[in-house]
């Protein structure tokens, strides 16, 4: 038998029904709501999920559960553990998908290279595409665990960064920030959902909100990508993607490798952290 492989770190629908049996396949359903919306994900999963699909759970399993801040990266010790648990190999070829088109996936698809596991992709339109072009669910869950994979975090530097890179890199200009949020919140005009933040961004930094990198529920065209994001990711100038709580700063930063940056760094706590009472600069639209 030939190994699978990844035609793309982008693939669609079609091309992961065609390979739905490989034996090789892992599937990661890593499907996450914001708090405000009461979803829960992990039940959605176990009522409805793309065959095989193991759920994910970056939000209260994989992740530093000593952290006050939400779903940050667990060190190397946990995450391995955790993904042998879902029966991750070294020779494993990993599509990952949300129930939002593509929402929370990419945040997994970054943890995983981020821990130097790299044969791994996004599914195009994630499971509303799986609906869309009729293809079947399972509905339930089996209760037999998978065998235990082999996959060893091996951590790369740079992947994700803490709050003191950000500050330097505020300060570089052979820096750049980008903030994935929507435009009103960037821009602090209103509340931020989480209780307790405060409005604005980061001074310096620049908004692309994530939803703008798709269409028609699919992401868009390299070619458009590469349009849209000249101006954020130039040759030369690291990157930091920001967001909320560093989920959809994986969607700016997946984007941004699909169209061969690969200078760029996720800020793990982001406005989670940056927005909290304290000293650290906050510009709001109307002090600018």
């Amino acid at each position: 038998m030939s190994s699978l492989q990844l035609p793309s770190s982008l693939v669609d629908v079609e091309w992961l029904h065609s390979h739905l049996n490989n034996p090789q396949l892992v599937i990661f359903d890593a499907s996450w709501h914001m708090p405000a919306t009461q979803r829960d994900a992990y039940e959605e999963w176990r009522h409805e999920h793309i065959k095989n699909a193991r759920y994910f759970d970056f939000d209260q399993t994989i992740c530093d559960t000593y952290s006050d801040l939400p779903h940050m990266m667990p060190d190397a010790e946990t995450f391995t553990r955790e993904v042998q648990r879902l029966g991750l190999n070294d020779d494993s070829v990993v599509i990952i998908y949300d129930s939002l088109c593509m929402f929370s996936a990419p945040r997994v698809w970054w943890m995983l290279r981020a821990m130097g596991f790299d044969n791994c992709a996004l599914l195009d339109g994630g499971l509303p595409a799986w609906h869309s072009a009729g293809y079947d669910v399972e509905s339930e869950v089996d209760v037999n665990p998978v065998a235990v994979g082999n996959f060893v975090a091996r951590p790369v530097e740079g992947k994700v960064c803490e709050i003191d890179h950000v500050i330097k890199a505020l300060d570089n200009d052979g820096f750049s920030v980008v903030d994935a949020r929507p435009a009103p919140r960037f821009r602090g005009e209103v509340e931020e959902p989480r209780a307790g933040l405060r409005r604005g961004h980061m001074p310096g930094a620049s908004n692309l909100p994530f939803h703008d990198l798709f269409e028609n529920g699919l992401l868009k065209s390299r070619p458009a990508l590469q349009s849209m994001l000249a101006e954020y990711f130039v040759d030369g100038s690291h990157t930091v993607c920001s967001c909320g709580s560093g989920v959809t700063a994986c969607v700016i930063a997946f984007a941004a490798h699909l169209i061969g940056k690969e200078d760029v760094s996720v800020y793990d706590g982001s406005w989670s952290e940056w927005g909290l009472p304290g000293s650290l600069p906050v510009v709001t639209e109307e002090a600018e």
